[in-house]
């Protein structure tokens, strides 16, 4: 007799459970609205960073993709011409992209050094050649800068946002286990869904910080590869234009 009415209570209690944990909404949406006020702050702050990267990453993709195959097709022309005052003509009116504005800053030098007094003295001619390379290297360091605009983003995120998730987790676990000792009630329907709650954040801080991570690697390491084809460039137009002048 005893053991059937433990098992009828423990059936309702079992019953009991189910039924409270079904109350509760697990969905994404659902852990948001019953959060904290302090939870649901961090992971708003976390979703609009995460969505930040994300515009950061699709710019930065099309961007490396273009200045790239722009690149090669300016060095297939360029190799390709006869005589550079011609190519300049042909280059200054459409220099969209890095490597071709480096081209044309030294070519405007270099014309507007030749129209103003003239370059028969050795030093002159020196001094002609460093000015070139100066501007080569302010053209190159500006458009480096462009181009690395908004990865700073992705490294902030990338290392921070996990742990502005572990501190909205934080949050929400002492505000689940101040309800817990409010209601003196430890039972798995008190706890299960502050704690759920409060891991959502951790969840969506690494949700912002994986993509943050990867992207910003790509783009670090395609940024290191395009600047050396640059400075290659320089290096190499440098070489041209010395002949030039010895010439």
């Amino acid at each position: 007799m005893i053991d059937s009415v433990s098992t009828s209570v423990t059936g309702v209690d079992a019953a009991s459970l189910a039924g409270s944990m079904a109350a509760h909404d697990f969905s994404p949406w659902g852990m948001f609205i019953q959060a904290d006020w302090a939870v649901e702050s961090v992971i708003l702050i976390l979703l609009v960073a995460s969505f930040w990267c994300w515009g950061i990453i699709i710019e930065k993709w099309f961007m490396f993709r273009n200045v790239k195959a722009k690149a090669q097709r300016f060095e297939n022309e360029f190799w390709s011409s006869e005589a550079l005052d011609k190519f300049y003509e042909k280059t200054k009116k459409r220099a969209n992209h890095p490597m071709a504005i480096i081209f044309v800053a030294a070519m405007e030098e270099w014309f507007r050094s030749k129209n103003s007094a003239s370059q028969t003295a050795q030093g002159l001619k020196l001094s002609l050649r460093e000015r070139i390379v100066q501007v080569m290297q302010v053209a190159r360091s500006r458009e480096l800068e462009h181009i690395e605009s908004g990865l700073g983003f992705l490294a902030t995120t990338g290392s921070s946002a996990p742990f502005i998730g572990l501190f909205g987790t934080v949050l929400g676990i002492m505000n689940s286990f101040q309800h817990i000792a409010a209601s003196k009630n430890t039972s798995l329907v008190a706890v299960a869904p502050g704690i759920a709650e409060a891991l959502f954040a951790t969840a969506i801080g690494l949700f912002a910080a994986i993509p943050a991570v990867i992207a910003y690697n790509k783009f670090a390491n395609e940024l290191t590869r395009f600047s050396n084809k640059l400075e290659d460039f320089s290096t190499e137009f440098d070489t041209i234009l010395s002949r030039q002048l010895e010439g």
